[in-house]
Formats: C-alpha cells, structure tokens, sequence
C-alpha cells in the first residue's frame, strides 16, 4: 500500500468511527433533543443528522440532479435532502447503521467529507445540547487538516493571517496573531460557528469573531 492509499484509508477508518460514535450518542437522546434546535441555523437536531445521512444512498446521477434542483447552490440541495429525510428518530439510526461506512457524496477524496462534515455536524448537535465529549486527537487533528482544505466550508479564508494553536494537542496552523483554544473550539470557529467564539484568546480572536 502506498503513502497515499494508507492516508486515504486511513480518513476512511476516522470518518466511520465517528459516524459510529454520533450513532450511539444518537440513541440517548430524548424525543424532546430530537427537536431541539441545532447550531445550524432553522435546523434542528433531527434536521442535522437527516443531513448528515441524506447523501449516503444517492449515486452520482442523482447527486448531480439534486444539486441541480438547488440550482447547484449547496444549501439549497441540503434543504432538500433535510426534507427527503424527514424521518422519525429511529429511522434516521438505522439508516446511520446502515451505512457504516460513509458511501456516496460523504466518501468522495477517501471519506475527508464524510469526517469534516460528520465531525463539525455532531458537535452542532452536542453544544446546544450541553452535551461535551473527548473527540480522539488524532480523529481531531486530521479534521482540522481537512476542514482548511475543504472550499465550501470557507475554514480557509476565515483563518487566513491568523495562527490557530490548539491547547489541548499538538496543532497549529498559519502565521500571524495568535487565536487560542481547544481543537473542537477552533474547528468550530473556522467552520463559521459564533458559539465557540468566548472559548478562544489571543489578539487574532477579534478577527476570527468579525469573519464569522
């Protein structure tokens, strides 16, 4: 296996562990969290994981159609796959097991949509709901390489001239003032979520706040 092939599988193995961990958090939640809203905005937490699996089942072909049905504006097609999804809470978890391996849209450059998008949904779900975890650092610090090289999330240019320094692991990105925190705090941040904002410090803080 080449260096490659061993990243790629490697993504892969991260994007299904966390898919596995989101499902047995899933379970525990009362059908009051279900409709509870999210940090995505006019998502609630049921909206967010339909999301999270509304692509699994979809072959390219109707990818394609339904992006076009949004006009190829990715929020749009995402409406619609919420809205394909709307299904009860244990339908939506047997999908999930299902698909324990990210298929799909989710899988595409070895799984890194899958990972970045199921990490970043997850704790959309998991703040509101005060609901903290200890995210595997190596599974963190693999997302916060990718989120940076992933366009439509605009991590990029949210970070740009700052430096990133994770507290709690070996992580840091980019030149410039410094912003502060922990890797699920600046992963957050740079996915355009205000609600990690009073967890960071550092001078680059106030620039990282007025890009989100």
């Amino acid at each position: 296996m080449t260096s490659q092939q061993q990243r790629t599988a490697d993504v892969m193995t991260l994007a299904a562990q966390e898919r596995a961990e989101l499902v047995d958090f899933l379970q525990t939640l009362t059908p009051q969290q279900w409709e509870a809203a999210s940090l995505c905005q006019g998502w609630t937490v049921r909206d967010v994981v339909a999301h999270v699996i509304s692509y699994d089942e979809l072959s390219w072909w109707a990818t394609v159609k339904r992006l076009a049905r949004g006009r190829f504006a990715l929020g749009k097609a995402n409406d619609a796959g919420v809205a394909q999804y709307s299904h009860r809470p244990q339908e939506l978890i047997a999908l999930l097991r299902a698909h324990p391996r990210p298929s799909g849209l989710p899988a595409a450059f070895g799984g890194m949509i899958a990972l970045v998008d199921g990490m970043i949904h997850q704790q959309d779900i998991r703040r509101p709901l005060d609901a903290p975890r200890d995210i595997p650092h190596d599974r963190l610090r693999t997302t916060l390489r990718l989120a940076l090289l992933a366009p439509p999330l605009r991590a990029f240019q949210r970070a740009r001239g700052l430096t990133l320094v994770a507290t709690d692991l070996d992580w840091s990105h980019g030149t410039g003032p410094q912003v502060r925190g922990t890797g699920e705090a600046l992963l957050m941040a740079i996915a355009g979520r205000a609600h990690p904002i009073n967890e960071l410090s550092g001078p680059g803080k106030s620039l990282l706040a007025k890009r989100i």
